[in-house]
């Protein structure tokens, strides 16, 4: 049974599994499961973050933007690099969840609940750092076009604005492909909830969902909708954030290359995340079964396409700014290259290059410890590439006069801690309420294996495929 069930899904369920034991096993660990002890002492660690993150807000609040080592020239800091870092991060969900259903592959089923789930949270930490980089966020309804007492208006041909209406689209977008995705599991758990607080809360996050066909008519199309506003957005929103950088005149931002360059990475580093929460998550849970290797190795191997494709955008860079013969463009790479940030700079070759070229190996693409430290250093590497193309560009520019240092304050440590310990907590959390995996698409993955098994001997190709579009 479990050879069978291994190739006729193509590994992407193991283990002897029928419908009832899939929805047992996903939906008990959000119902009363008795949690491994990485899960409480990774939440006690979040929450103190949590903490330290509400305690720097505060201080900034009363204090101002002056505790964050930002200065002239160095208006840009730890804010901006964080910012477009978490933006990166929030896109692996909806990759895996609306291209990949457009495109129909079925290795998505079980990390597609993961991967949304960790697009909402970063979107949520990257929000924080524009909002509180204004210096006043009390007022920050101004950046909306509604009508106010000031009769200001936005001012459309700033990056700040497009930052505003790509971000919250984004965000609003994903937030409700999560949750249409989620409507069945929350009647799964409505119906098997013991306790009646439980029964309630499922009972009104389900909508009145039954099953019945209208349902599933109905929540498909949403789904499917959703799923075609979504696939824009992953290459619109992280173009709209690579040109608050390339519509400047300054030296390493006034380039083309940046919106291709820029989508890649954030696929890159989203996909990296995704490794980092789901190894541990998987052996903690005992997932094996759902999140199988061949899951892992997919996500290896696009995390290697999509690095390659960050390396050719950091070829292109250099040679754009070497060819164009321009003197401030000139010294920027020698800057880069041999300047005060020269570490970070050739630290994040080392790692967004060079590490992951390991990946090439399908030995070690099934190495999870590896591959747990490779997705860590991506993660890494993809932040330091964030502080040298804000940072290098900043600090030296076209007047010597004006050039200076950015050193970041613990006030930018803590923050920059802080988001990471938000974003961790609510991970954990939605691990501990929701079902981390798809049930009802798990069943369905099951049920299209026992067409497979039940097809009448030598039926054509033609004849599953049929059957499989139809389901």
């Amino acid at each position: 049974m479990q050879e069978v069930v291994q190739r006729e899904t193509g590994g992407l369920i193991e283990g002897k599994h029928n419908y009832e034991s899939v929805t047992q096993k996903i939906a008990s660990v959000a119902m009363g499961y008795k949690h491994p002890l990485p899960w409480y002492v990774v939440t006690a660690l979040a929450s103190a973050g949590v903490f330290m993150l509400i305690v720097t807000i505060s201080w900034l609040l009363l204090r101002g933007v002056g505790i964050w080592g930002i200065n002239q020239p160095n208006g840009w800091g730890f804010d901006i690099i964080n910012f477009v870092w978490w933006i990166g991060i929030g896109h692996a969900g909806t990759l895996i969840s609306a291209i990949l259903l457009l495109l129909r592959q079925q290795w998505r089923t079980s990390i597609n609940r993961f991967a949304e789930a960790m697009t909402i949270f970063a979107v949520m930490c990257a929000g924080i750092y524009p909002l509180l980089h204004t210096g006043r966020p009390w007022v920050a309804y101004w950046l909306l076009p509604i009508p106010n007492w000031t009769g200001a208006w936005p001012q459309f041909r700033s990056p700040l604005i497009w930052d505003v209406f790509a971000v919250t689209t984004y965000f609003t977008v994903s937030l409700l492909f999560w949750f249409t995705g989620l409507i069945p599991d929350f009647a799964t758990l409505r119906d098997r909830a013991k306790k009646r607080i439980s029964q309630i809360i499922y009972g009104i996050l389900a909508m009145g969902w039954r099953g019945s066909a209208k349902h599933w008519h109905r929540y498909e199309s949403a789904y499917l909708l959703l799923a075609g506003l979504s696939t824009p957005l992953v290459v619109s929103v992280h173009s709209i954030v690579s040109l608050d950088f390339a519509v400047s005149l300054i030296p390493g931002w006034h380039t083309t290359v940046f919106p291709p360059y820029f989508v890649a990475g954030a696929i890159y580093s989203g996909f990296a995340m995704v490794l980092t929460l789901v190894i541990p998550i998987r052996a903690w849970y005992k997932m094996q079964d759902f999140i199988t290797m061949k899951h892992i190795d997919w996500m290896a191997k696009i995390m290697l396409a999509t690095g390659l494709i960050v390396v050719y955008g950091y070829i292109m860079e250099i040679f754009t700014s070497l060819y164009s013969g321009h003197t401030a463009e000139v010294y920027l790479v020698s800057n880069r290259f041999f300047g005060p940030y020269a570490p970070l700079f050739w630290a994040l070759l080392i790692c967004n290059g060079l590490i992951p070229q390991v990946l090439w190996s399908a030995k070690m693409r099934q190495n999870l410890p590896l591959l747990f430290v490779i997705s860590l250093i991506v993660n890494v590497g993809m932040w330091l590439e964030r502080f040298v193309i804000i940072v290098t560009s900043l600090h030296r520019d076209f007047l010597p006069s004006s050039w200076g240092m950015y050193f970041p304050t613990i006030w930018d440590w803590t923050m920059f801690i802080g988001t990471i310990s938000f974003f961790t907590f609510m991970m954990f959390l939605f691990v501990r309420y929701i079902p981390m995996i798809a049930i009802f698409e798990m069943r369905d993955l099951l049920h299209q294996t026992d067409k497979h098994r039940h097809a009448p001997a030598g039926a054509p190709a033609a004849h599953v495929a049929t059957t499989e579009v139809s389901s």
